[in-house]
């Protein structure tokens, strides 16, 4: 079972984002209902260790907060760009969160994260040279900023690979006080 922690968003903003989604060829766009913000990467467990960490996310308490959406931007790899993305507004209530988060799933068995928690939103995964249409996406949609959304409660997703992509599935929600 493939497994990561995440922020739904809510359908409006993904209905913006999707937006931002066209003109560049050879980007692998993530579907609409495909967008969240990951907070934790689990990866490949064991269905018995599913049950861990929910028991594990389930003691996770945290508060409600805003949210905000703005910039976008890119990651590279060795000159490479491997993904498009929309940033979000520094918080340091979900940065809080997202330390929760991590140290519970330490104690309940699972590896530290070794990559440092950069709060984005895939909007296009690729592997391509950085060029000038990305260039200009990136220029275009800089000012990019969406009304702040109230942040409630946070998700247990499982991924399965299909032919079209990954399909994400809700599996245990948790919510902030």
């Amino acid at each position: 079972m493939r497994l990561f922690a995440a922020i739904d968003l809510p359908w409006s903003l993904r209905d913006r984002l999707a937006g931002l989604t066209t003109g560049l060829y050879g980007m692998r766009w993530m579907r609409r209902e495909n967008l969240h913000l990951t907070l934790r990467f689990i990866g490949e467990i064991p269905p018995f260790r599913a049950e861990d960490v929910d028991l594990a996310l389930l003691a996770v308490k945290a508060r409600s907060f805003p949210l905000t959406i703005a910039g976008v931007g890119l990651f590279e790899k060795a000159g490479r760009v491997t993904a498009l993305w929309a940033g979000v507004e520094r918080n340091p209530q979900l940065d809080h969160l997202q330390a929760k988060i991590e140290t519970a799933l330490q104690r309940a068995g699972l590896e530290p994260e070794r990559r440092r928690f950069v709060p984005h939103i895939t909007l296009a995964r690729t592997d391509q040279p950085a060029n000038e249409k990305i260039a200009s996406f990136i220029q275009t949609n800089n000012l990019l900023r969406a009304e702040p959304f109230q942040v409630e409660h946070f998700t247990l997703f499982s991924s399965q690979l299909g032919h079209d992509g990954s399909v994400y599935t809700a599996e245990s929600e948790y919510a902030l006080s």
